[in-house]
């Protein structure tokens, strides 16, 4: 009962501001740790059917929001529907507390106060540039809806005094103070954003940032100054300022010099010590009791009321002239608007031929990545390939002694063999010898034997023969030596016999003997033989495998010369699409604005030379030994790329010679590419490879570079001995064109001249019984952009004065002073404009300051050709061709510049 106590007489009743009874729902929520209760008792309440409800219900909850719990941020979504509010200022407040409660649900770090350090800011955005850069458009976002709230509430509300004093004003002001508390910080966070962006993405990219901020940036600062004029303001918040102009994001240094806008709010008690009236209850359910000072209330509103009539007349007059001001700036918005259309469908007809070149290159790019892999692979194969040949080679090597060393035992085998053989041939003499001395013996044994029985025989006979007859004297003695001789053969018989015997018993050991050696001998032949079929056999898978080693290697020898030529082939099929997309360039209509210098040119020819060099020798070594294509493949790329190259470069530096060169500088670069795709195409059959000479594109590659060699200009010439009087003079030359353009300048004084008395006449003619203060006040937006004009004219002048000197004294660039003169030229056109707006179409002055716009023009655009006469005094860079290039183009041009000048300026430890 007491909380509804709380929340009812903070949003029912009478249209004052919010009083103190607020902070006990404040502590409530941090009681409760959220705002549970405060929603129960919130969604009875007649949001819908009275504005003033509505209005003190949104700024209650954001009061909640920034100084209760941090879980008031959280919001239940079936509580949002409430938030709706009916009216323009409610549905604003509305979105904002919607935008708020999202921003600080998904970025829970930042408590809803946004009273953050630094730390939890970087914290917060992370190191991902893709979160920065979000987070930075979140921020954008929020501060939108604070800024569009702010200026809705002033646009309703009169600036005088009165309206601030009541109550009914002061309803509508008291959010503000949240808001100018909101803004303090998001401006902080938006500055340190986008810092961080700037020093790791490019400046174009930020370019939509950067407007966006500079809008923010003004709508804040006007919405400051008129907050710190009103005398609401000044009792309960300090409000900060905001420095003259905002940062600049494109010097990383200017960061040093940002300071963050600090507001500062009074406690509650020096407010009860200001406070000459005791607090009066915010809203009550009950009618309000009549008060004893009610009869000076009304005279007070009678008054209040009169004076609010004078300032209605006032207010209607001076909305007439706004209507009038913003007719005529409809009409010149439109006019901007038509031109703006026209320059956004150049934009976008060249957004489309640059998705088109952006598809082909990458088209182009996955080919040749496509090319790469199947490079490398073949790369990987043509390395597999020889391991896999030297490996063979090895066990071919050791088949090879293995096949030798059989050889030669199978040669000692045949000699072992050939030793048995003699020695069985001798045996078997022996043998043959044996049986004859053995027939022999045999013979003569018989023969003993027959004369031993024919003595035996006789010697029986004579023993009876003797008995019989009877001895005579000369008979016995025959008879005598008879018998002695039979005496004498039968002893030889013994004797013989005994030899017969000895003999045969050494025919039997003879013939043990042979049957032994015989033996023998059939054993070690059939052991010579069984080893010689062995060795035979081994032999004969030895030559087998060697063979199959052998057809192997051939195989693999002619599969590698198969891979190595279609290595080769491969390599010369992607160097002729490359010589041909450089010959297809060559007819491109893209590629007739293009242009180049004649060094380049020189330089791309003397590379392609060196390669032909190179191409000569991979081309004799891949002849002479045809396993390894390497050397020829590395040689054909880099050849490619450089004819490729020097054939581009060629045509476009032809569209900066004149016709005779340009014509034959051009028949040489198609000639070139015929030569080259010729030589290529003989290295493509092996019929015509051993044969292919690139002499023919040697001599056409010599004649570019003599074309170039004579399109250089002439001054390169100077020998070097000459070379420092030659600068000498030059630069004095230099300096000489400069000083003339910054006195040609002067033209700036006559034109500030014109614009002071052109303004005189328009305040004399237009400000009637005003003063000259009041006049440029009723007309600020005016007053304003000429404001803007006058200082954009001066700081260009200076600029371009302190452009020169750098220049002069070797500090500065050329770039800097061509940026200057077209920024004079900009200024001056915004100067004539804002003076057209107030002056009369017949003023005389009028055309004096018109004629002193042109002068400033022409002026400046004899600056900017002074300039580029010096600086191509000094050095030859060659020119660039801007008569083919649109305007959407310069504006890139201008654009690259200005972002490299202001790349220069970022410290290195800072840069992505």
């Amino acid at each position: 009962n007491n909380k509804s106590k709380n929340v009812s007489p903070n949003i029912l009743g009478r249209p004052t501001q919010v009083k103190s009874m607020c902070d006990r729902i404040i502590l409530g929520t941090h009681r409760e740790k959220g705002a549970y209760t405060f929603w129960s008792y919130a969604v009875g309440l007649p949001l819908p059917s009275s504005a003033i409800v509505s209005w003190k219900f949104c700024h209650v909850l954001h009061k909640i929001m920034r100084d209760g719990h941090r879980n008031v941020s959280m919001l239940p979504f079936e509580f949002r529907n409430y938030l709706h509010g009916y009216g323009q200022l409610v549905c604003l407040y509305s979105k904002l507390l919607c935008t708020k409660m999202e921003f600080h649900t998904k970025h829970s770090e930042i408590p809803a106060s946004l009273e953050a350090s630094d730390e939890v800011l970087e914290r917060t955005a992370g190191t991902d540039i893709n979160n920065v850069f979000q987070l930075t458009v979140e921020v954008f976002d929020y501060m939108d809806a604070e800024l569009r709230l702010a200026e809705a509430v002033l646009r309703q509300l009169n600036m005088s005094i009165a309206i601030s004093t009541l109550t009914s004003g002061q309803c509508k002001l008291a959010p503000l103070i949240q808001v100018i508390q909101d803004c303090s910080h998001l401006y902080h966070y938006t500055v340190k954003l986008l810092f961080k962006l700037h020093a790791c993405l490019p400046a174009d990219t930020l370019q939509g940032h950067r407007e966006r901020f500079h809008e923010q940036f003004h709508s804040l600062k006007t919405f400051l100054n008129k907050a710190r004029d009103m005398i609401y303001f000044k009792r309960l918040i300090q409000i900060p300022r905001l420095p003259d102009s905002p940062p600049n994001f494109l010097r990383a240094s200017a960061l040093a010099e940002h300071v963050k806008p600090m507001v500062v709010i009074p406690d509650e008690e020096e407010l009860e010590e200001q406070e000459e009236d005791e607090p009066e209850p915010l809203i009550d359910v009950s009618e309000a009791q009549p008060s004893m000072a009610s009869q000076p209330q009304v005279l007070a509103s009678d008054l209040q009321i009169e004076h609010l009539k004078r300032e209605i007349e006032l207010l209607k007059a001076e909305l007439e002239k706004i209507k009038g001001e913003a007719q005529r700036y409809i009409t010149q918005l439109k006019s901007q608007i038509n031109s703006l259309e026209t320059e956004l469908e150049e934009q976008r007809a060249q957004k489309q031929r640059t998705l088109v070149e952006n598809e082909q290159l990458r088209m182009e790019l996955e080919a040749i990545r496509r090319r790469n892999t199947e490079h490398e692979s073949m790369q990987t194969n043509f390395v597999e390939a020889e391991s896999k040949s030297q490996a063979t080679e090895l066990r071919y090597n050791k088949l090879k002694e293995k096949h030798a060393e059989l050889v030669a035992n199978h040669a000692e085998l045949l000699r072992k063999s050939a030793d048995t053989v003699k020695m069985l041939s001798v045996t078997q003499q022996t043998q043959e010898e044996i049986e004859r001395t053995k027939q022999q013996l045999a013979f003569q044994v018989e023969r003993v034997r027959q004369e031993s029985d024919m003595k035996v025989s006789m010697h029986a006979y004579l023993p009876s023969f003797e008995l019989k007859q009877p001895p005579k004297t000369d008979g016995n003695m025959s008879s005598c030596c008879f018998s002695l001789k039979s005496l004498y053969f039968y002893f030889s018989m013994a004797a013989l016999k005994t030899e017969k015997d000895r003999l045969t018993q050494s025919i039997s050991k003879k013939d043990a003997d042979l049957s032994s050696l015989m033996k023998e001998a059939h054993l070690k032949e059939y052991s010579l033989q069984q080893e010689r079929d062995r060795t035979i056999k081994e032999l004969g898978e030895l030559q087998g495998k060697l063979k199959e080693k052998l057809s192997h290697e051939d195989q693999l020898q002619q599969k590698l010369l198969d891979e190595q030529f279609a290595l080769l082939q491969a390599t010369v099929t992607e160097a002729e699409n490359i010589i041909q997309d450089a010959v297809a360039t060559l007819d491109d209509p893209l590629h007739i604005n293009s242009s180049s210098s004649p060094d380049y040119l020189i330089s791309r020819a003397e590379a392609t030379l060196n390669s032909i060099d190179k191409l000569q020798v991979g081309h004799s070594e891949y002849v002479k030994r045809m396993r390894d294509a390497g050397s020829l493949v590395r040689a054909l790329t880099k050849f490619s790329h450089l004819t490729a190259d020097t054939i581009i470069s060629g045509s476009a530096t032809a569209h900066m010679a004149h016709t005779d060169d340009a014509d034959r500088l051009t028949e040489h670069c198609k000639t070139c590419a015929t030569q080259s795709l010729q030589y290529l195409r003989n290295l493509k059959s092996k019929a015509s490879l051993k044969g292919a000479d690139p002499t023919s594109i040697q001599a056409a590659v010599q004649k570019i570079l003599r074309i170039g060699q004579d399109l250089r200009p002439k001054g390169i010439d100077v020998g070097k001995e000459e070379l420092g009087d030659v600068v000498d003079k030059e630069m004095a030359a230099t300096s000489a064109a400069i000083e003339e353009a910054v006195r040609r300048i002067d033209a700036i004084r006559l034109l500030v001249l014109a614009s002071t008395d052109l303004q005189k006449e328009i305040v004399e003619s237009g400000r009637g019984a005003a003063s000259v203060r009041e006049f440029y006040a009723r007309n600020s937006r005016w007053t304003e952009g000429l404001i803007s004009a006058s200082k954009a004219v001066g700081w260009g002048a200076t600029q371009m004065v302190d452009s020169a000197d750098k220049v002069v004294l070797h500090t500065g660039k050329y770039e800097e002073l061509i940026v200057c003169s077209h920024e004079i030229a900009a200024s001056t056109a915004q100067l004539v404009a804002a003076s057209k707006v107030k002056a009369d179409r017949g003023s005389k002055k009028l055309g004096v300051l018109q004629h002193a716009s042109r002068n400033v023009n022409e002026m400046a655009a004899n600056v900017v050709a002074s300039t580029k006469t010096g600086q191509d005094q000094i050095v030859d860079k060659g020119t660039m061709d801007f008569s083919g290039m649109s305007l959407i183009k310069l504006k890139k041009e201008e654009m690259e510049s200005q972002v490299l000048l202001g790349q220069c300026t970022i410290p290195p430890g800072l840069r992505c």
